[in-house]
Parts: structure tokens; sequence; C-alpha cells
């Protein structure tokens, strides 16, 4: 199976901002099991801008886009120095590469993208993706990696994408404010009455809602690729999901 796992801030990250190194170090080992048994792991990594907070010590996730790209590029550094020493314990290679909307909408950019991916694949590497958060102002102001996710699960024709967050999955009504609202394990079809139930933004440190996971799941699920939205607190859910165990939410591909 050929599955894209995007990890949210608030899943590698504690409130201060500082790495959840517990939770990391379980993550990267599940991964490398996962590749043990013959998948083909890619992973999209938020994180950056979160981990460069608490690395200048700042006391809270900058709003101006400079400090932000500060932020981010101090942050990128310590996520692949994190990554490439936990994967490397269990004899995996670890590649960066960071992404703008330029390189996805631009035709040959794109396919060298897809290219490079391919051959990452054939030699058994983790591709590790993130925003180019850096240089690319747009993806800051109004991007996320929920949506990178989907871009990259479509661009190389995954099997699966995987959402994780600090959500077990998709509820019929906040469950922070209503608690009557139950979780929705399959959706087949996102109706209106399924979009009518997402909310804003998620944690302070990260960028993303239910609204941009519900915009990743009908981009993958157009194209055929299943999307679960699960809780990245117990990393160990990822052996179920990878089987099809009912985990979080599920949105199903057209076509299945």
């Amino acid at each position: 199976m050929r599955v894209v796992i995007k990890i949210g801030t608030s899943t590698l990250a504690h409130k201060t901002g500082l790495l959840n190194i517990l939770r990391v170090e379980e993550l990267c080992k599940i991964m490398s099991d996962l590749k043990n048994a013959g998948n083909e792991v890619i992973l999209v990594s938020s994180g950056a801008i979160g981990m460069g907070v608490g690395k200048l010590g700042l006391s809270k996730k900058p709003t101006d886009i400079p400090t932000k790209q500060a932020a981010a590029s101090v942050g990128q550094c310590e996520l692949m120095y994190t990554y490439d020493r936990l994967f490397s314990e269990y004899n995996h290679t670890v590649a960066q590469i960071l992404l703008t909307g330029d390189d996805i909408e631009h035709q040959d950019r794109k396919q060298n993208f897809v290219n490079t991916m391919q051959r990452l694949l054939e030699l058994s590497a983790i591709p590790i993706i993130n925003e180019n958060d850096t240089i690319s102002t747009n993806e800051i102001e109004i991007g996320d990696n929920d949506t990178l996710g989907a871009i990259v699960a479509t661009a190389v024709d995954a099997d699966l994408l995987v959402i994780l967050s600090d959500i077990d999955g998709l509820y019929t009504a906040d469950p922070k404010k209503d608690p009557n609202a139950k979780l929705l394990h399959t959706v087949s079809d996102i109706t209106p009455e399924i979009e009518s139930m997402v909310g804003g933004a998620g944690s302070s440190l990260g960028t993303g809602g239910m609204f941009t996971k519900l915009k990743a799941a009908k981009m993958v699920t157009e194209k055929g690729i299943d999307m679960v939205i699960a809780n990245g607190e117990n990393p160990l859910l990822l052996y179920d999901i990878i089987s099809g165990k009912e985990v979080g939410t599920r949105f199903l591909g057209k076509g299945k």
C-alpha cells in the first residue's frame, strides 16, 4: 500500500510549541514498522513554524509574515534533524521536499516532483514533505498541510491519505460544545449536510481545522483515494487504519 501520512502540529508538539518527544519517537517507530511490512510511506509533516516558536523562545505563534518565515526556517532544521535521527535508528533514509503552490500548478515542475517522488520510493527512502513556508507567503497566510497532503496523495496516486490531528474524526456537531455530537465512522459521499458540520481553525499552533480536512477529503476521494481522519495522540492506531479497521472517520474514494 502507498500511504501518505499527514501529521499536524498539535500531534507533533506540546502546547508550548516544543517537541512531544515520546509521541514523535513512537510515530517514527510505527511508520518504520509499516514500511518494513512492505508499505510505501510518505510523510507530510507540519510543525516547522510551531517548533520554531519553541526553539526561538517566543511566547506565542507570530502573526506577521517575516517572523513566521523566520520561525519556519529555524523549526524546519529541528524537524528534519529529529526525523533523520529517529528513522535512522530503524535503518530508514529520509528525504526532504519543500513545496510551494507554484510547484504544483506549473506542469513541468509538478512532473519533476512526481518523478523525484517515484525515484525516492524506488530507492526505499521516506519522503518528508512540507510547505516551503520560509519563502511562500501565500501558503502561510491561507494554506495548510491538510490540502498539501491531498495534493501529494493525488500526485503520487496513493492508496490512502491519513490525517493525524488532535480530533477523533468528523462529528455531527462540535463535540466540545455539544455533548450529543456523534462520531461518523464512514462517509461515502460529502453532501451539503456533511459540509455544514465543519467548524473553524484548530489549535493555536496549527493552521488547519475540520474545514481544511473536508476540503482534502473531497480532493482525494474524487480520485478514488480513501482518506482517514484520526487522533494522533495514539500512534498505534496507524496499524488499524492501514488494515482497514474502523478508526476515526474514513472517507471512501469514489468507485469503492
